[in-house]
């Protein structure tokens, strides 16, 4: 099977791993573009609901001052209907009090009497009319309560309207920033393409076709047999050193042309086959995994490469990529991935 490939390999160009390229990479900056968007959303969905808050509270203020300028404009109803019939009486009292002064002038006989009955009628009358001069003057001062409670609900309104604005303007920034955000990721997301693609297409030139170097995906696969012997994890096959110099040549090359605002990395990927392992140095698949990818990371960090650019990762036998137990399939699990993402 592996022959099979190695010849269709030779035959033709294969587009599929520029595709698989793109494609990854084109996940994985929707994924970071999701990740950005929920948490500026968390961010301004706080400022939101705090705005909401502040709103609930203005619009309970709203209604306590409503209900209290009700109970005013109830209370100032009363009182004029107690001035109106103030007034009548102070009529009627009026109208008596005349028509006593007319029998007192118009008779000499009951004078007396009819004097005392003015007098009398005269000091309800003024008592009336203190009691109307009060009212009068608590009219006045519930009509100056209801202009306040009139110019506090305006300026409650006021503030309602400007809340509202500025939430308005906080969506519209929210669709502005997400709106950015998809154009900044899908310029990253090209620009680490295309840089993925030279290098990809000079690591090949400079490995060659060799049938124990091949591309999975998005990812250059090298057999653990190039570098390492069984159940070691240094670096002791010249073959295996002159593989790294070249690869090391290319990221050096590729470093240079890359902006340095594009955070990408080269990770280097340890895998080995299920079988268990019997070394004292090592416990376990893990830990050998780990250290022979970080082997290749140190040789590549001792030809220039920058170590900001490298990151190593062991995954022992746990990411197979032939899942039968044949010898051909362990083979093939014993590998150094190397693939060029993001950071």
């Amino acid at each position: 099977m592996a022959l099979a490939r190695g010849r269709r390999s030779e035959g033709a160009f294969n587009y599929w791993p520029g595709f698989v390229d793109a494609l990854s990479t084109l996940i994985l900056g929707i994924i970071f573009l999701l990740s950005v968007f929920v948490v500026v959303q968390f961010y301004l969905t706080q400022e939101v609901t705090g705005k909401d808050t502040a709103l609930n509270r203005l619009n309970a203020q709203i209604a306590q001052l409503t209900e209290l300028l009700s109970l005013e404009k109830t209370g100032k109803l009363n009182l004029e209907e107690q001035l109106a019939q103030i007034r009548s009486t102070l009529t009627t009292a009026e109208g008596e009090r005349d028509r006593y002064r007319g029998l007192y002038e118009g008779a000499g006989t009951g004078a007396s009497d009819a004097q005392g009955k003015v007098g009398e009628l005269s000091g309800q009358l003024d008592a009336e009319k203190r009691l109307t001069t009060r009212a009068l003057a608590q009219v006045e001062v519930l009509n100056q309560q209801i202009a306040a409670l009139r110019r506090q609900l305006a300026a409650l309104e006021s503030a309602l309207d400007a809340s509202e604005k500025k939430d308005k303007e906080s969506q519209g920034r929210i669709a502005d920033l997400g709106q950015r955000l998809n154009v900044a990721l899908a310029q990253r997301v090209q620009e680490l393409s295309r840089y993925r693609s030279d290098f990809f297409g000079r690591l090949r030139s400079i490995l060659g076709n060799r049938p124990d170097i091949r591309i999975v995906g998005d990812r250059f696969v090298f057999q653990s047999e190039v570098f390492f012997d069984s159940a070691k994890a240094t670096l002791d096959k010249p073959e295996g050193r002159a593989e790294l110099d070249g690869l090391a040549t290319a990221l050096l090359e590729l470093e240079k042309k890359i902006p340095g605002e594009i955070a990408w990395v080269l990770r280097v990927d340890g895998h080995t086959d299920l079988r268990g392992i019997n070394s004292p140095q090592f416990r376990n698949n893990w830990e050998l995994s780990a250290a022979r990818a970080i082997s290749v990371v140190q040789y590549l960090i001792g030809r220039g490469v920058s170590p900001q650019r490298l990151v190593a990762a062991g995954f022992g036998e746990f990411q197979p990529i032939d899942p039968d137990k044949t010898d051909d399939a362990y083979a093939r699990n014993r590998r150094i991935e190397l693939k060029l993402t993001e950071r």
